[in-house]
């Protein structure tokens, strides 16, 4: 799997990492000003130890869910079925009261394919978190009413993200994610401006450290979702804050199995 280590040389101030996105998506070149760098470790497959796993201990967590919409075709079906059943999944496994999609996206690996324009996303094969704190803030003023923001942000709230297999079991590519006890915020991540042609976000690098724990479920099945914490406001060292995650490539996947196929929700979760 690829974890980011920052350059020594940029263009840009060293304290302002950035990636350009979707300039040229038929390259599949992003301008970076940090390196990738490859590094061999060892991910666990947690299959049989499920419950170790949660969202407030490690940042993610299995759960066994159905869902009622399984066509994955249209965005239409897919926010007027999709969402709502994922937010009472949600809020069944937090005991949040509010739950708020804001987009999602449907990866579908094509070997040989470098175009990743937005109707062609691939599996991300880079460790990495959605948020930093400033654009989970921003989130919260971008999809929220403007007379509810002030309230909301007084209270605890996460952006959490549910990945789910679509068709069939995601063998091909699993995700591995990072158990937030391993992770030093302080030295092992930083914030990467996403810059792309008519907006900007943030997200959070990761840089390799040996003492990080990483996970994976073998085998997820469509009946199966991970939920993904990627921001909580409680920050104060009882929960888990976020969950570094990335795809990668398992040297024990089976010949023969279809590339994967999945869908990944991005909700603001709110509670009181």
């Amino acid at each position: 799997m690829t974890i980011v280590l920052p350059c020594q040389v940029s263009d840009y101030p060293l304290e302002q990492f950035l990636c350009k996105i979707n300039e040229d998506p038929k390259t599949g070149e992003r301008e970076r000003n940090y390196s990738l760098e490859q590094k061999e470790i060892v991910i666990e497959n947690l299959r049989g130890k499920e419950g170790s796993a949660t969202l407030d201990a490690a940042g993610f967590q299995l759960v066994h869910r159905p869902a009622k919409h399984v066509a994955f075709l249209e965005d239409a079906g897919i926010q007027e079925e999709y969402y709502p059943e994922s937010a009472e999944l949600i809020k069944s496994a937090t005991g949040a009261s509010k739950v708020v999609f804001f987009d999602h996206t449907i990866r579908r690996r094509r070997p040989g394919e470098i175009d990743d324009s937005p109707s062609k996303r691939q599996p991300v094969a880079q460790a990495h978190v959605d948020q930093t704190a400033w654009s989970a803030v921003g989130r919260v003023h971008r999809h929220l009413p403007p007379e509810e923001v002030p309230y909301l942000l007084q209270r605890r709230f996460q952006i959490i993200n549910l990945w789910r297999p679509i068709s069939h079991p995601a063998l091909d590519w699993p995700l591995a994610l990072c158990d937030y006890g391993s992770v030093d915020p302080r030295t092992d991540t930083f914030p990467v401006a996403l810059v792309y042609p008519d907006t900007e976000g943030e997200t959070l690098g990761v840089k390799y450290n040996p003492n990080q724990r990483w996970k994976y479920f073998r085998g997820v099945t469509p009946e199966e979702a991970i939920l993904i914490k990627c921001f909580d406001t409680i920050q104060d060292g009882s929960v888990a804050t976020f969950a570094p995650h990335t795809g990668f490539e398992d040297p024990t996947t089976p010949e023969g199995v279809p590339p994967r196929e999945s869908i990944e929700l991005r909700a603001l979760v709110f509670y009181g």
